[in-house]
């Protein structure tokens, strides 16, 4: 009877010990949090919607696409008025010197034979007016072809002809086409189409930009979680740890217990380390993605809706008119398809008037209409042709194949969205369940009905069910930013952290 009032003793002295560890390990606990919370006083506070403008305003990305877009509208612009007419003003100055032989051959001939004819049509005009008998004047016509060809010997059969000139020419030139094809207004529907599917480039490049912050901003918050939740349970070891201690020295535990205790410490303190260390990293991300190096306390928490606001078939039935991506592929096809156009212009012959006026003193001009057709380029037109519709046909098949990955990712998220309400009902319940438990396990250990293990197990359980309580509120908001970006309306996130029938992991 004495030996178990001794052990009783024993018994009682070990729970006040115990109880007193307890009550410093969660004094403790506060001076840690506090101290972890005290900077934060000072610091910049950013909610989620202000950190998705910042990024959406400042942000290398958002300053890419504007300028990519601002281009786009001016290559739109700068082709509008090709169908007009072209007016060029032209200065040609230019200096020459030529230097030829000219045959004369056919010129001597030429004069010989005239001079001839017309002498001796002369002479017999003469011959008949005045009655002149023939002796005379045959002789006569004899002596003056001689001296005619003798006179024209002397010329010489080449002339050497040297041409010497300074020219400044200034003119105005005109030239409109008159029928391309549907060259122009193919090239002016191109330019147009571009400078839409540069808009509809830009706002997936912002639904991008918005997954990316969301994924970013409640990474912080998870590790933030999961290190509030790993100190509590180094904590609660090292009072395991230092409890193992006193009542081994009491000689009521093995050194082989309390070396369990001991591993358990550790791998808890390892635990805290790696989470401080992702909490660090995630905070580093989030900071250098804002570009902004004063951020410390997020005050959107990580949260979980209870209802979803539309139904999965909707979701799949309205996607292609919401989505950016379905849009951007759709233009694509359409300027595939003005590809088509323009390759069959390629074969038609074209149409154009023209125009000049010289500026000089002589002011000389010149109109008129050309029409060109080409009829070898060593360029095979057709085939040309046959390759655009290939690739618009391509472009038709890649959307349609872009729709079906789409409509899976949607499936899917949608699914893991509806998991993750339903996981955060249950652990609603569990950690209630678990609350209660610790309270029992207190009194229990107060009372002398159970013992400090129980009670350290029951506030690990506790601090657990808080992890996966993060964890599947991050999940929850992940797969609720993939469903919004795969449907096109990831601008309506912000919508989801405000909304009444929410539950908010703090």
């Amino acid at each position: 009877m004495k030996k178990m009032m001794l052990i009783k003793s024993h018994h009682l002295k070990k729970q006040k010990v115990f109880f007193s560890a307890l009550q410093k390990s969660h004094y403790s606990c506060g001076l840690i949090l506090l101290c972890l919370a005290a900077p934060l006083s000072h610091a910049e506070n950013i909610s989620y919607a202000q950190a998705e403008q910042f990024l959406l305003e400042n942000s290398y990305t958002t300053q890419t696409n504007n300028a990519l877009n601002q281009a786009s509208k001016l290559q739109a612009e700068a082709v509008k008025n090709i169908g007009l007419p072209r007016v060029d003003l032209n200065v040609r100055a230019y200096k020459f010197h030529t230097e030829t032989d000219i045959p004369l051959n056919s010129v001597k001939n030429n004069l010989e034979q005239t001079l001839s004819q017309g002498v001796s049509e002369r002479v017999d005009q003469w011959q008949t007016e005045q009655n002149i008998p023939s002796d005379i004047t045959d002789p006569l016509k004899q002596g003056l072809t001689r001296g005619i060809h003798s006179g024209i010997g002397l010329i010489p059969d080449t002339a050497n002809v040297i041409l010497e000139d300074e020219v400044v020419r200034p003119t105005v030139s005109v030239m409109m086409p008159l029928y391309t094809g549907g060259l122009t207004t193919t090239t002016k529907h191109i330019a147009n189409l571009k400078a839409e599917r540069s808009q509809v480039d830009a706002k997936q490049q912002q639904d991008m930009q918005r997954f990316e912050i969301i994924q970013a901003y409640f990474n912080v918050q998870l590790q933030q979680q999961l290190l509030q939740a790993s100190q509590t349970n180094l904590l609660a070891m090292q009072n395991h740890y230092d409890n193992a201690l006193k009542i081994e020295k009491q000689g009521f535990i093995s050194k082989g217990q309390r070396m369990q205790f001991e591993v358990a410490r550790n791998n808890a303190e390892r635990t805290q380390q790696s989470n401080l260390s992702n909490l660090h990293s995630a905070q580093f991300q989030l900071k250098n993605l804002l570009n902004k190096q004063n951020i410390e306390q997020l005050t959107t928490p990580l949260f979980v809706n209870k209802q979803q606001s539309q139904s999965l078939n909707q979701l799949l039935a309205s996607y292609p008119e919401t989505s950016n991506l379905v849009r951007k592929m759709h233009m694509d096809t359409q300027l595939a398809q003005q590809n088509v156009k323009m390759q069959n212009a390629a074969k038609k012959p074209t149409l154009f008037a023209f125009g000049e006026y010289s500026l000089d003193q002589d002011q000389n001009w010149i109109v008129g209409v050309a029409a060109r057709y080409n009829l070898f380029s060593g360029i095979d037109k057709n085939k040309n042709v046959q390759a655009a519709e290939l690739q618009r046909y391509a472009t038709e098949l890649m959307t349609a194949r872009t729709q079906q990955e789409i409509e899976n990712i949607i499936y899917k998220s949608y699914s893991e969205l509806s998991t993750a309400q339903q996981s955060n009902q249950l652990l609603q319940q569990n950690e209630q369940a678990a609350l209660e438990n610790l309270r029992i396990q207190q009194l229990s250990f107060k009372e002398d009905m159970g013992t400090a293990t129980q009670v350290i197990d029951a506030q690990n359980q506790l601090s657990l069910l808080k992890t996966e309580k993060a964890i599947n509120a991050y999940k929850y908001v992940m797969s609720l930013a993939s469903l919004l970006h795969s449907h096109g309306s990831i601008d309506q996130f912000k919508n989801y952290v405000n909304q009444s029938n929410t539950d908010y992991i703090r």
